[in-house]
């Protein structure tokens, strides 16, 4: 993986997708791009703000925890 640097001027070129669970009028929003091989998450409204970078695995691991409700509040 890169030092972030990379990255981050890589994150500027690439395709982001807003999640589907972002409504037209939602705040809270987080978009994903594949940059070669790391998967990166953005806040959508802070596109220039930090970029988190995963592995296909960990991204892979995190989605399914999220769909099978392991991350709901009780």
């Amino acid at each position: 993986m890169s030092d972030g640097k990379e990255l981050v001027r890589d994150a500027a070129s690439v395709r982001w997708r807003k999640s589907t669970r972002s409504g037209p009028y939602s705040d809270n929003c987080v978009e994903i791009a594949t940059i070669g091989v790391t998967v990166a998450v953005r806040d959508s409204l802070d596109p220039n703000g930090p970029v988190l970078q995963f592995s296909p695995d960990r991204w892979e691991a995190f989605v399914q925890d999220a769909r099978l409700g392991r991350f709901d509040l009780p």
